[in-house]
């Protein structure tokens, strides 16, 4: 319990110390003097908390919609990203042909395709779910392979000399065996599935916390622009958080005994 409380309390102290050097620094104007600009451009964290709550009700209203951009296409990544691992695990050819695409995919800058993806998709929400589970599927995938090809090679052949199939051995060793790491890559994947929101956002929306930190920008409203930076780091913090309950509920026999 004790353990557990310390481990709490850490990363706790450092951000409490964190926001009040931030606090001292922009009253008295050390960031904005060392940096050479206003002042105003260097929110201090209780002029963010501020706008926090002034702006709760246009915080809440985009946040929203950027949510269901992102539920929405972290589970597609999730969907698409298993099932790749799995065709490219069970396949050798498959996987000799695809894998270097899949790592080639990652190298596209997303800001450099997400105008395209507008322009072929549309200012709806296709082209963001398309960005998020491009973002999104490439740390499940490539986890969720590892894992498969981690399984024990003693238990595979003795699940053959009880005359299971290719298809069994997948069900019953293979698939159970890859869920640590197929979290792990999803954990990754919620992290960042809000960056993907953002990207598509930026490149073609009327609303979202995306379109928010554009539009507070060009009215030089930084505390706003960085509620909501807080509002986003909150919902991917929310979004990891769901994923280790579900990793504690389907694969937690692979959690080390007090974590």
């Amino acid at each position: 319990m004790r353990a557990r409380v310390a481990n709490a309390l850490a990363p706790l102290a450092v951000v409490v110390l964190l926001i009040a050097g931030w606090q001292l620094a922009a009253r008295w104007d050390l960031l904005a003097n060392a940096l050479n600009i206003e002042d105003f451009l260097v929110p201090a964290p209780s002029e963010i908390a501020e706008s926090l709550w002034e702006d709760r009700a246009l915080l809440a209203d985009n946040a929203w919609v950027t949510l269901q951009e992102v539920v929405a296409g972290l589970a597609i990544a999730l969907a698409a990203g298993y099932a790749l691992a799995v065709a490219l695990h069970l396949s050798p050819v498959l996987r000799r042909a695809l894998y270097p695409l899949v790592v080639a995919s990652q190298t596209v800058p997303i800001v450099a395709i997400a105008p395209i993806l507008v322009v072929w998709l549309g200012f709806g929400i296709g082209p963001k779910l398309a960005i998020i589970a491009l973002i999104c599927f490439f740390p499940v995938t490539v986890n969720t392979l590892d894992g498969l090809r981690a399984v024990d090679p003693a238990l595979v052949r003795m699940m053959r000399t009880l005359d299971a199939g290719r298809a069994r051995i997948l069900a019953r060793v293979e698939a159970p065996a890859s869920l640590p790491y197929f979290f792990s890559g999803a954990k990754i994947a919620a992290a960042v599935a809000v960056i993907g929101a953002v990207f598509g956002e930026w490149s073609g929306a009327d609303e979202g916390l995306g379109h928010l930190i554009l539009t507070s920008q060009a009215q030089l409203q930084t505390a706003r622009v960085f509620a909501a930076v807080a509002v986003l780091s909150a919902m991917a913090l929310a979004l990891v958080g769901a994923l280790v309950l579900a990793q504690r509920r389907f694969a937690g026999w692979a959690i080390p005994a007090g974590r």
